[in-house]
């Protein structure tokens, strides 16, 4: 049965693609915060419309589009912050230490997928671990600056390393 629901879906997905791809890369190239060229980000769409469990329960497939679009261009221009960011830092390490293009992509995709794992925390739990790692915070001065408690505190950072170690595994 999984299989035929698979195959259904597909062909769901084909349909939608045919009725809908051009609509949505006319809207996407209308829009002045896209990052990449449209015909990559409707591809991008389409390949999350695969992976949902039940296309046919989508009602509304132009909004649904639209919404993954959105979130597709939300994780390029976070992504891209955070190179844009590590290049930055990079202009201020001597040339003796300087680091190969190799080691560059290697870290920047490191970063990239620390980011992303960091991402599906929730907002405090991100901050919490962000403001612990990145600005050296202690657990009071994060309690007192998310207005929680330390106990809220220390959860948020056992969330946030948790994410990070079952992500080391892909770095």
């Amino acid at each position: 049965m999984a299989r035929v629901a698979g195959v259904l879906d597909a062909r769901l997905v084909e349909t939608m693609f045919r009725e809908h791809s051009s609509w949505l890369g006319s809207w996407l190239s209308r829009q002045p915060w896209t990052v990449h060229a449209s015909e990559d980000i409707v591809s991008d769409v389409f390949l999350s419309l695969m992976t949902l469990p039940n296309v046919g329960s989508v009602r509304e497939p132009r909004a649904m589009m639209t919404t993954i679009a959105k979130r597709i261009i939300f994780d390029a221009r976070r992504r891209k912050k955070l190179q844009n960011a590590y290049e930055d830092a990079l202009l201020t390490i001597p040339e003796a230490v300087d680091v190969s293009p190799e080691e560059r992509l290697i870290i920047v995709q490191a970063l990239q997928k620390i980011d992303a794992v960091l991402s599906q925390l929730s907002p405090r739990a991100r901050a919490a671990f962000l403001m612990s790692q990145i600005d050296g915070m202690s657990n009071k001065e994060i309690a007192q600056e998310l207005n929680v408690s330390l106990s809220a505190v220390s959860k948020y950072m056992t969330q946030g390393f948790s994410a990070v170690y079952l992500a080391r595994a892909d770095i």
